[in-house]
């Protein structure tokens, strides 16, 4: 059987298109990690408190840096992302949302709250 066109096996990277449910899927979990890390990075400046005043203000001016600055925002939107998803896989736990655009609906509704909030808190803390 010789086929006179050759296809590629589905699904192949060429056609293959990323759905926004896996999409914020993997951010989700993704986010979960980061969070995790950033919990560890809170505890360590609380530690500095109680390690002398120059520890902290070293501290604190690693924060205040442009890198410190960016991963403060950077954590806020994880926070922010991780928190408008939770909430809707809470949704989805009591029955609601199920229908596929409910579910793209919501999804795009996480993002946008995500950023909204992300957004304000990062202007604020700067």
């Amino acid at each position: 059987m010789t086929n006179s066109r050759p296809r590629p096996i589905s699904p192949h990277l060429q056609i293959y298109r990323p759905q926004l449910t896996a999409v914020l899927s993997s951010l989700h979990r993704l986010s979960g990690l980061f969070l995790s890390a950033a919990a560890v990075g809170l505890a360590g400046w609380v530690i500095t408190l109680g390690l002398g005043e120059s520890i902290f203000a070293s501290a604190q001016q690693f924060l205040s840096s442009g890198y410190g600055a960016g991963l403060i925002a950077l954590g806020l939107f994880g926070f922010f992302y991780h928190l408008a998803n939770g909430l809707r896989h809470l949704c989805w736990d009591w029955g609601y949302g199920y229908d596929i655009k409910n579910v793209y609906r919501s999804g795009w509704m996480v993002v946008a709250c995500s950023l909204t909030a992300g957004t304000a808190a990062a202007l604020i803390s700067l």
